[in-house]
């Protein structure tokens, strides 16, 4: 360890570890109303702590909470539910089905799991069959009266299924496709996709020696007219004879599929190709290992980075099985396809460099989106119609496309476009077909806010709900009356399940909820299924009617959690200064809070990981340690804050794209309006206030204390980013768009870049073995450091920790250095 720091006794580890605690837990069920204002607002008196935490509880397994249940789905009859539980240190999860009527949930047993209701299973027109895929095999549900088949037993995995529309069934292993014929139980391969230039058929001599052979050597020539008419006799056969397999097709040899779709009749595959040379890595990103279970040092591959990962985008080809026509599909269609969206971008870099930039058009780089949250294919079919919808984005981020196909011309016709001049959403993107008819349903972020549409082929948008907040996880009724959809309409961190009937446009709400929800509608379409909580109430499953009241099914958080005086942290607004209007963040008081004392309090402020995510929210915390620690924080007389800065996720278009090209300056302006709220409101001394957090948390740590010295007085960067052109394209180009494209916004917005503003104490610890964020961004910052002679700052190391630690004892060491570092700094 390097640096300046005070010693001190960690006199909060000795303390008695959490157990039987019989206090009452602070009532959770009602929200705390803020009122905006520059000067003092009211905050509810935490509760009495009657026994202290320790570190040494709070960073242990988490199976001390509860084991709770997770990937939570319906059975096919509506009647019970399915869930898994992981239990204590197991590596495994066991699976439970638990009736509605009783109530009791039953362990499966393993040879049961094949017959469970399969989550992702695909209906049939009907809704009578159901066909899965488990363990790689495929199997068929008859829905009336519960009888599962089993159609293969391979070990050569299936990767898709679907129902054709004639109630056949189609799936494909590889670049294979299969049909079983329902009325004669064929099995029909009608797609073999092979990836290498066409083999030569029998070709005619054509230099002057093969042709002077053939002419002089009979026996040659005889060889040659008899292998030319088998050839031709073969390919006569296929073309005439039903019974032969369909040929294959060859599509050269210098791309690969990405994703395949077949049509509702099996006429028509859809296919995504990918340069096949394009990799996720080069051979030089590699992460050793030092620790490996050889004794010696593993190199572990890694993915590229941004500044490296030259990604080709995607090419689609349509196949015509019945006619073995092959259409390459143009992107011509595409409104935008050749516009230059990085014009203005390219101009300002050129004009850093000394030099110009003309703008042209050419044609872009296009892929299928890749939504981040969604289970569904960007390749939508008409449930019966050759009907397609495929769902396209720029490579360079700044479009989203929703366009159809003509099937006999191979050109697209763009129906919806989405345009970001910062960048399109990775979230937000699920779209369909009603059915039986032209119209689509989709998500769109347009006016601000992401928003549910109906669209009829040559028609505008038919907005279905509007306002300043977000609508996600769409349904569409088992009938198609409805759609279901979440949204976080009375408070950005309140999440509600309503719907709205297509027929007239209205939306009902169909939950009561307080707090954080995910839910899924039952197949008959009677009840929702939600996974909730509160702020100091992990999620549990709850089951309502449509219309009925709300009945919890689970009650897995242990005892010795509920029966704890966990302070449910109040979600307030701080005013901005900077042009931002209000943000939302959670604020912990200490025990004891008096804010007529005469010392002011210290205070902490947590930065949430991921950038695009939402903490200060009613639910509780997906940083539950953190939740924890702050609790602890509190007890040893600290004010607390995390705040949705800039960029998180939950307030519309605008807040998230407010740190395009610029990250870590709008979010750190943000933290210095949080900490003056907390000198105004809660008694806080401004030269006792720190910050840490992880990730995307430990890069605002960065900038924080680089970028504004005087800030805080101290600060932890937990796997941090260092550097944005090291980390990976999918996420930083959206943000940043590429070194290559754009060297300022990756200068201005990379914490090495700003390492020589560090005057106050900065603790980094990172995991070796972290594949997120690389070991290497915290080597090159404490180099950087070194050489800027700057003696304030201390390293920790993980040697087999990935980016989310996994051992308890690493997450107490962790969390011990950074209360050390507070209570050595801020008391």
């Amino acid at each position: 360890m390097t640096g300046a720091f005070r010693g001190f006794g960690l006199s909060i580890l000795t303390l008695t570890i959490l157990g039987g605690c019989a206090a009452t837990p602070a009532s959770d069920t009602q929200q705390t109303q803020t009122t905006q204002a520059s000067t003092q607002v009211a905050l509810a008196t935490p509760p009495k702590v009657e026994q202290p935490l320790t570190l040494k509880q709070i960073m242990a397994n988490p199976d001390w909470m509860g084991i709770l249940a997770k990937g939570e789905y319906w059975s096919d009859d509506s009647q019970s539910v399915y869930f898994a539980r992981q239990a204590h240190q197991s590596p495994l999860l066991d699976y439970y089905q638990q009736p509605l009527a009783s109530g009791e949930a039953s362990k499966l047993a393993l040879d049961a799991l094949h017959q469970a209701d399969q989550q992702y299973g695909v209906l049939d027109e009907a809704r009578t069959r159901k066909a899965y895929i488990y363990q790689g095999n495929l199997f068929v549900k008859d829905l009336l009266s519960g009888k599962v088949s089993q159609l293969t037993r391979q070990n050569t995995k299936v990767d898709g299924v679907r129902f054709l529309a004639n109630g056949d069934i189609a799936y494909w292993q590889g670049q294979q496709v299969f049909r079983i014929h329902g009325d004669s139980g064929l099995y029909e391969q009608i797609a073999n996709i092979k990836m290498a230039k066409e083999p030569k058929g029998v070709e005619a001599p054509s230099s002057y020696i093969a042709k002077q052979q053939h002419r002089l050597i009979q026996y040659v020539a005889l060889k040659q007219n008899q292998a030319k008419e088998k050839e031709q006799y073969q390919a006569e056969l296929v073309k005439q004879d039903p019974t032969m397999t369909a040929k294959t097709w060859y599509l050269g040899e210098e791309e690969s599929v990405s994703q395949m779709s077949l049509s509702p009749d099996g006429r028509y595959l859809l296919l995504s190709l990918v340069d096949k040379n394009y990799s996720w890595r080069a051979e030089h990103d590699i992460m050793p290992n030092y620790l490996g279970s050889q004794g010696y040092v593993d190199a572990v591959p890694a993915r590229a980075r941004v500044a490296e990962d030259k990604y080709p985008g995607e090419r689609l080809v349509l196949l015509d099985l019945e006619r073995h026509e092959k259409r390459d599909i143009t992107i011509e269609g595409l409104t935008g396809f050749d516009e230059d969206v990085l014009a203005s971008v390219k101009a300002e870099n050129a004009k850093a460099q000394g030099e110009s930039y003309k703008s042209e058009k050419a044609p872009r780089r296009v892929q299928l989106m890749q939504d981040w949250a969604w289970t569904q294919s960007a390749m939508q079919w008409q449930a019966k119609d050759n009907k397609v919808a495929i769902m396209l984005e720029a490579v360079d981020n700044k479009d989203r496309w929703i366009a159809t196909l003509n099937l006999k011309s191979g050109s697209l016709n763009t129906e919806h476009r989405l345009h970001d001049d910062a960048w399109v959403n990775y979230n937000f993107n699920q779209f369909g077909w009603l059915p039986q008819s032209d119209t689509l349903y989709y998500l769109s972020e347009e006016t601000g806010y992401s928003h549910l549409y109906l669209k009829a082929s040559g028609a505008k948008p038919q907005p279905l709900t509007q306002g300043k907040y977000v609508v996600s996880d769409i349904t569409l009724g088992p009938k198609a009356e409805y759609i279901y959809y979440k949204a976080n309409k009375d408070h950005p961190g309140i999440d509600n399940v309503y719907r709205v009937k297509l027929a007239d446009g209205q939306s009902e709400q169909l939950t009561q909820w307080d707090g954080q929800l995910d839910y899924s509608l039952s197949p008959d379409g009677s009840k929702l299924l939600l996974k909730a909580s509160r702020r100091t109430q992990p999620s549990e499953l709850y089951v309502q009617a449509i219309g009925g009241e709300l009945k919890q099914l689970t009650h897995y958080t242990s005892d010795a959690f509920k029966q704890y005086a966990w302070q449910a942290p109040e979600v307030v607004k701080v005013p901005s200064t900077h042009g931002a209007g209000d943000v939302y963040a959670r604020v912990y008081l200490p025990q004891g809070y008096d804010k007529a004392r005469a010392d002011k309090y210290p205070a902490v402020i947590f930065n949430h990981g991921a950038g695009y995510l939402q903490n200060a929210h009613y639910g509780f915390s997906g940083y539950f340690r953190e939740f924890m620690f702050h609790n602890l924080l509190t007890q040893q007389g600290y004010v607390v804050m995390d705040m949705d800065y800039r960029g998180s996720k939950g307030y519309g278009r605008d807040w998230r794209t407010a740190i395009y090209r610029n990250m870590g300056h709008p979010e750190v302006e943000d933290l210095k309006d949080g900490v003056s709220w907390m000198v105004a409101n809660t008694h806080v001394d401004a030269k006792r206030v720190g910050t840490y957090g992880g990730s995307y948390g430990g890069f605002l740590t960065f900038m924080a204390l680089f970028t504004e010295p005087e800030l805080f007085q101290a600060g932890a960067a937990l796997r941090p980013v260092s550097d944005w052109a090291h980390y990976n394209a999918p996420y930083t180009s959206n943000i940043l768009n590429t070194p290559d494209v754009d060297a300022i916004a990756y200068e201005r917005s990379s914490p090495i870049e700003h390492a020589q503003g560090l005057q106050k104490p900065l603790l980094v610890m990172s995991g070796v073995l972290d594949d997120n964020v690389f070991f290497q961004d915290s080597v090159r910052l404490v180099q950087r450091l070194i050489e800027l002679e700057k003696p304030m700052f201390e390293t920790a190391i993980y040697p087999v920790e990935p980016h989310g630690f996994r051992q308890p004892s690493s997450w107490l060491d962790e969390y011990r250095r950074i209360f050390k570092l507070f209570e050595q700094e801020l008391k």
